[in-house]
């Protein structure tokens, strides 16, 4: 039996706000929204995937070279000195000290000149990565159709590492498009670009999601590279707090332990076995993480209407 109109509203309103708030740039082939029928029953699958704790894509910017000697670094530093195989924009799959230097040069002497050492970033550096026992290939498969919808007049590479538990793809991309555009990654980009690579995993087989913290009810901060690199090699830096703290933080964890208190609510009140089911799973979800019981009560108490403790045991 489906649900009724009314829960389907309920869904799209409020899952809009966990999974895709703010405004999106859309690119071709990324998630989307679409008509409204088809908004619920994506709502619905994103929230199952979140509660059964799907495995969570990590997409980060690691870092960038502000002139060539430091993009020539990183090229070396991820495809071990040349020993890895590194694939370009082109789908060319080469490797060798040679070919490092004809990707420098390219990059140095095509479009815009790039200087050994310069004062703006020239190259984004980019790691896409899956927990432990994902297929590696798969996720460089994925990886590759991430890099050309979201890269696309961009001159990248990317080397597929294996060698650590969790593998990883680093991508190093050139800021200047071949029109003269450049890269400015933002929040919502990387965002967009996590949804990009769960999406293009998914349609591989792989079970992936790129929940926000927030709608996880994580709070922790994951280790820069750099960071961690810094402190392989002996250099002090100044480490990051383990959890996020912060105004913006405790907004965006009130605000998704809201919806996700309305969404359970309405589930309850389906007539359907399955979302009444989806309305436990929630509940059971939700316990024991900062969107925790207490924190929900306050809020449903200031909904308009009879309203119900989600974290009361049923």
């Amino acid at each position: 039996m489906s649900s009724t109109p009314s829960i389907d509203g309920v869904l799209v309103q409020w899952g809009e706000r966990l999974f895709y708030p703010g405004n999106r740039v859309v690119k071709a082939r990324t998630p989307r929204l679409g008509p409204f029928s088809s908004k619920a029953t994506l709502i619905r699958s994103r929230i199952e995937a979140t509660v059964r704790r799907a495995p969570q894509v990590m997409v980060k910017v690691t870092g960038g070279g502000r002139g060539m000697k430091a993009i020539a670094a990183h090229l070396r530093y991820i495809s071990k000195n040349g020993r890895l195989e590194i694939e370009d924009d082109r789908g060319v799959v080469e490797q060798g000290r040679d070919t490092l230097k004809d990707i420098e040069r390219q990059w140095q002497y095509g479009g815009a000149y790039i200087d050994d050492v310069g004062h703006r970033r020239e190259a984004f550096n980019v790691m896409l990565s899956m927990p432990k026992g994902t297929d590696p290939q798969i996720v460089l498969k994925a990886a590759r159709e991430f890099a050309r919808i979201e890269f696309t007049d961009h001159r990248y590479v990317m080397v597929l590492h294996t060698h650590q538990a969790n593998p990883h793809v680093h991508l190093s991309v050139k800021a200047e498009s071949k029109h003269g555009e450049r890269l400015n990654p933002r929040k919502a980009d990387l965002h967009r670009w996590r949804e990009t690579f769960a999406e293009r995993l998914r349609e591989w087989g792989i079970d992936a999601e790129a929940t926000r913290q927030a709608t996880r009810g994580v709070v922790r901060n994951h280790p820069d590279l750099w960071r961690k690199r810094a402190a392989e090699e002996g250099r002090e830096r100044k480490s990051r707090p383990e959890r996020k703290v912060g105004a913006a933080v405790n907004a965006s964890r009130t605000n998704a332990g809201r919806a996700w208190a309305v969404i359970a609510e309405a589930l309850h009140g389906s007539t359907d076995p399955k979302d009444r089911k989806l309305a436990v799973d929630i509940e059971r979800f939700v316990i024991g993480r900062p969107l925790d019981r207490q924190l929900l009560r306050e809020q449903t108490r200031t909904m308009p209407g009879p309203q119900r403790d989600i974290g009361r045991s049923r």
